[in-house]
């Protein structure tokens, strides 16, 4: 056993590996340089959306190539080839060059990994080093617990990020409603108004509600999260709620749908009454036309309609 070990070390020295300690994965790498086309991007990246940056073809062009080599390992299936652990996007960015006639660009510096990575193991070295690289924007926290999800379920997820599941759905699930938002003008501003959405009473926000929400930020008809925060008052009254969730229902409309306040709290029989007249007063048109022809409503009505005659009689005397 002793030496197995003394002779990897001495192959190693060799070949020139350096040993990485990222987390709690421990990798060893050699430095080289090799052809574009010799590297292939990983379909399992945990990354989304656009890679073609024309400000970092800016930086390539003025640092004459990648600054920082990319963390490649052993293509499992092509020969010769090494797949991508971290770097994508400098990777499609230099290719982006050498496709434009850059030439120059095609020799990329690579660090790679003295054997093919596990997934997990793949997975742990690419979200260390995002970590370490920088804070991860509002974005990027939701989109790589969404990715995870997909890759290899809701535990591996939430054990290779360090959190509980009930953690990652939530930022799973704000990704989810932000990709629904569109025609923004700034696109990052999606995971805010997901977030806002998110904040608001589960009781109160159904998916025809969230459909609602959705539709009319990308008509323009909401603006700002200070409207959308009216919606925790406009929700709670059914009618203000129901004109809301009209095509053309606004915030503002919607708020003055709202029942006015009663600062004088009344009791008894005439407090009774006016509950049973606004309940009447505010019933949508739309539950009327349900509810024409129905015999058993007519029977109660011409029921109240005798009891209330009964009652003015009553009281006139």
């Amino acid at each position: 056993m002793a030496d197995a070990k003394r002779q990897s070390a001495e192959r190693a020295k060799v070949i020139g590996l350096q040993e990485r300690r990222l987390g709690r994965t421990v990798i060893r790498t050699y430095r080289s340089q090799t052809d574009i086309d010799n590297v292939v991007p990983n379909d399992r990246q945990p990354r989304l959306g656009p890679k073609i940056d024309d400000e970092l073809q800016l930086q390539i062009e003025a640092n004459e190539g990648l600054f920082e080599p990319l963390l490649v390992e052993p293509h499992p299936d092509i020969a010769e080839k090494f797949r991508i652990i971290d770097g994508d996007r400098r990777w499609t960015n230099s290719q982006a060059l050498v496709e434009a006639g850059r030439e120059q660009f095609r020799t990329i510096p690579i660090e790679v990994t003295d054997r093919t990575l596990t997934d997990d193991e793949r997975l742990r070295v690419w979200i260390y080093i995002h970590r370490q690289r920088k804070e991860w924007d509002t974005r990027e926290k939701e989109m790589v617990a969404y990715r995870l999800i997909e890759l290899m379920g809701r535990a591996s997820a939430a054990n290779i990020l360090g959190i509980t599941v009930r953690e990652l759905d939530k930022l799973a699930d704000v990704f989810e409603l932000s990709e629904r938002f569109e025609n923004l003008r700034d696109p990052s501003a999606a995971i805010t108004w997901s977030r806002e959405v998110m904040g608001l009473s589960k009781k109160l926000v159904t998916p025809s509600v969230v459909d609602a929400i959705v539709a009319k930020v990308n008509r323009k008809q909401i603006t700002n999260s200070k409207e959308l925060r009216k919606l925790r008052t406009i929700l709670r009254d059914p009618v203000a709620s129901a004109h809301f969730l009209q095509e053309e229902g606004s915030i503002d409309s919607a708020m003055l749908e709202l029942a006015e306040p009663n600062p004088v709290k009344k009791s008894g029989f005439s407090s009774d009454l006016d509950v049973a007249i606004k309940s009447m007063q505010s019933l949508p048109w739309t539950e009327l036309e349900k509810l024409k022809g129905d015999p058993d409503m007519l029977a109660k009505i011409e029921e109240a309609e005798k009891l209330l005659t009964s009652l003015r009689n009553n009281l006139s005397k």
